[in-house]
């Protein structure tokens, strides 16, 4: 699939994790299938699960009429040869329902001078395909009350949501993250 190229920046930001490279810059290249990259950014994440470190990445794309998003997870079960699991989804820009950016900021009282950062962001992106459900057993007030009220809740969209802080990414990182969010913002809902 040689002749499947990406941009030489987001090439480099593949390899610059260092995580299968080659595989995941294959997975996203298809996923692309020659459109124009107009921003793209970079999520790379280890958790830790018993006494093992599991890595994951995650691949932002934004094209002129698609989010392209990557998640690639390693998986080694104990006695079986490596393995890794590649996955992208393609999302049409007209199908994305909201875009969110948290900015956590450092200083507030100082924001517009240099002596305020963003030391932390996040970005929930949402299009209707994953939802999370969060139930509580609702209440009457009545603190003597022992009726079964059932349960009341929340309906969230849970598609996307990529975190970055200054401190675990990089302030670049954080800062390419604002820029994605906020192009993909204009372009899924400012030019309508």
């Amino acid at each position: 699939m040689t002749s499947l190229a990406l941009p030489a920046a987001l090439r480099r930001d593949i390899d610059a994790c260092g995580y299968f490279p080659d595989l995941i810059a294959e997975t996203v290249a298809m996923a692309i299938a020659g459109e124009e990259v107009q921003q793209h950014v970079i999520h790379h994440e280890a958790t830790f699960a018993r006494d093992e470190i599991q890595r994951h990445m995650s691949v932002l794309v934004l094209t002129p009429t698609r989010l392209i998003v990557g998640h690639t997870d390693e998986s080694d079960a104990p006695g079986e040869a490596g393995q890794a699991m590649s996955t992208t989804e393609s999302v049409r820009l007209d199908k994305v329902t909201s875009v969110a950016l948290t900015r956590v900021v450092a200083h507030p009282e100082r924001h517009g001078s240099n002596r305020s950062a963003t030391v932390e962001t996040w970005l929930s992106v949402g299009w209707g395909t994953a939802r999370r459900v969060d139930l509580e057993p609702a209440h009457c007030g009545d603190p003597e009350c022992d009726a079964d009220h059932g349960y009341s809740g929340t309906l969230a969209a849970d598609d996307l949501t990529v975190r970055m802080s200054a401190a675990a990414d990089g302030a670049d990182n954080v800062a390419r993250l604002m820029a994605f969010a906020t192009a993909l913002q204009v372009a899924a809902g400012g030019g309508r």
